[in-house]
């Protein structure tokens, strides 16, 4: 659907988030208004019982000058008693708040994670193609916790700060007017002058925190390819180009903390501004009678206090800048438009035939430069079609477009009479299974990454599925056998043992439409025949489409297209296409081991 408010459009099942940093979170906050504000009254007591503890020594000064002989303990009560009253107010208020932020803190981080993760899930494979995923596992779990620090910055930190200045302010006014004046002149001065330096350094800090999102992308970029820096020795290599990066980070730290240093200058030299002219003004108003001993007390108390509250806004206010920053980081990076989404009226999709059309269809992944310009292309009920031709002569596409992972330019494609464009993605995905050249599977068990192709399928049906891809006996082998962990993206698999899981979990699938991209490749020709012979009878009358570059794997199939540059050049079966001695005759005759040539110079 289309977010009018917002302008761009967004996947109806996602979250709606706000594009804008604030509002995204004030969105996240709306769960929990009622205890933020109850947060907001514990913190509002603990500021006043901290604040008005100099009132109460002033109380206890004041009764210490002016008690007769022998009655002091009459006259210190009622302080002492306030004093006290105001230490367990302020305990008592400051462990409530405590409390409130444990309940609320780790929910807000849960709400914000899951919010974000399940408004990523809804973008499009060119998004996860131009952006890290350690990056943008980074950048979620950065943006959750920023939005805590955000939060609890205001609540417990610059709300408490405007309590104590405004408590602050009222008292030495009812002092000495003056006084007040002077200390309310300085707070605002030193206020609006630490928010507007620490605005200044939000750009600092979101370059910065920008920086440690992409220093971690590369990291994990880094570990995942470790095999093969080591297959290249290039071990050396892979530190150096971390190094420039690592330098980069390096310049933005510096950047952000010497400007904060400057801060901290202008920090010290205003609060010894006001510790010594509040003493000095206090001193001579007490000299010349204006005050008594209490309110010259009570007075250094409170600018002493306003001094260690005003050292920690300026800390706060960098801080606060630099999680905004966070969040605004996060926020530009994952809360976009939605590039595939669902239409408005767009229904399920039940397959009932697996006819697959191409109309007219204009695609290009620049769309000044088409892959496709006017593909027409029928594939019928039961058919299996394998599609040839050298790499980038669109393949990968047309599959890629029947998965709809990418919006046609012009044209449709249509599954039994339906325009998938008008259907829900999940459902289209429900009905189309694809077994990937390079499958990844999750760091899960081997029952989990096969029972992925049906949820709640029992063992024995796992187990079935397994033995159908020749799975069951290297798993079988494997110490913890089903239950074991394959490791991330499967790394402790082998490569022919990764795509057997995945052929496993397809069959377990048992989608109408099913969509091999090299699917037996790596796998040994013993293998392969054994795997083909139980894929060919898991087919079915299913619809399939097979990529191969090992045209000996297709050419038992119904139908054959050849690719040339976004056109088919040549359609028919195996012996049609041979006896014409076109395009796929001169491939077939001169393929090196039975795999096609890269291009087309190397195939004459």
């Amino acid at each position: 659907m289309a977010d009018k408010k917002a302008g761009f459009q967004r996947a109806d099942a996602a979250p709606d988030l706000p594009a804008g940093t604030l509002r995204f979170i004030v969105d996240c906050l709306k769960p929990f208004w009622g205890m933020v504000l109850l947060m907001l009254l514990m913190e509002t007591g603990q500021a006043a019982g901290g604040i008005l503890a100099p009132y109460a020594i002033k109380a206890i000064m004041d009764a210490v000058a002016h008690a007769p002989v022998g009655e002091l303990e009459k006259y210190l009560r009622a302080p002492l008693l306030l004093l006290a009253g105001l230490a367990v107010a302020e305990i008592l208020f400051s462990r409530a708040s405590g409390a409130l932020l444990i309940t609320i803190g780790p929910r807000l981080r849960q709400h914000t994670t899951r919010n974000l993760y399940a408004y990523l899930q809804y973008h499009s494979v060119r998004y996860f193609a131009n952006h890290f995923a350690g990056g943008l596992a980074h950048r979620i779990s950065e943006t959750a916790m920023s939005v805590n620090h955000t939060a609890w910055a205001v609540v417990c930190d610059f709300w408490p700060i405007v309590v104590t200045f405004s408590v602050s302010t009222v008292l030495l006014l009812g002092v000495h007017q003056g006084l007040g004046l002077f200390v309310a002149g300085w707070v605002l001065f030193y206020v609006l002058s630490s928010y507007l330096l620490a605005t200044r350094c939000q750009p600092l800090a979101q370059k910065f925190a920008a920086s440690r999102s992409l220093v971690n992308g590369k990291i994990v970029d880094a570990v995942t390819n470790i095999l093969n820096a080591k297959l290249f020795a290039r071990l050396d290599f892979e530190r150096q180009y971390l190094d420039g990066f690592l330098e980069t980070d390096v310049k933005a730290a510096r950047r952000t903390f010497w400007y904060m240093e400057r801060v901290r200058w202008f920090q010290f030299i205003a609060a010894g501004m006001l510790k010594l002219g509040t003493v000095y003004y206090a001193l001579t108003l007490w000299d010349s009678g204006q005050i008594g001993v209490g309110d010259f007390t009570m007075s250094i108390g409170l600018a002493l206090l306003i001094i260690s509250d005003a050292r920690n806004l300026t800390r706060r206010f960098l801080e606060f800048f630099e999680y905004v920053g966070n969040v605004s980081n996060g926020v530009e990076t994952i809360v976009r438009p939605h590039e595939i989404i669902d239409a408005a009226d767009a229904r399920p999709l039940s397959v009932s035939d697996g006819r697959i059309e191409f109309k007219q269809v204009r695609f290009g992944y620049d769309p000044a430069h088409p892959v496709f310009d006017g593909l027409n292309v029928v594939i019928e009920s039961g058919q299996r079609v394998g599609l040839v031709g050298f790499s980038g002569s669109g393949k990968s596409t047309f599959v890629s477009l029947v998965l709809r992972n990418y919006q046609l330019q012009a044209g449709s494609i249509l599954i039994d009479g339906v325009n998938i464009a008008e259907v829900t993605l999940d459902s289209l995905h429900e009905q189309v299974s694809l077994i990937p050249q390079d499958p990844s599977l999750f760091h899960r068990s081997l029952r989990d990454n096969i029972g992925y192709g049906r949820l709640g399928v029992d063992d024995r049906e796992v187990a079935a599925a397994a033995r159908m891809a020749n799975a069951d006996e290297f798993i079988q082998a494997m110490t913890d056998g089903y239950d074991s962990l394959v490791g991330e993206r499967g790394v402790k698999l082998s490569g022919g043992q990764r795509q057997r899981i995945a052929i496993a979990r397809v069959m377990l699938k048992d989608a109408p439409i099913l969509i091999l991209d090299e699917a037996t490749a790596s796998l040994d020709s013993l293998t392969e025949k054994t795997i083909q012979d139980n894929l060919d009878r898991a087919m079915g009358r299913k619809t399939v489409i097979a990529i191969a570059h090992r045209l000996s794997t297709i050419a038992h199939l119904d139908r054959i297209l050849v690719f040339d540059k976004g056109r088919i050049v040549e359609d028919g079966s195996h012996e049609q296409l041979l006896a014409r001695q076109g395009s796929y005759y001169r491939l077939w005759s001169m393929q090196a081991g039975g795999f096609l040539p890269e291009e087309l110079e190397a195939a004459v």
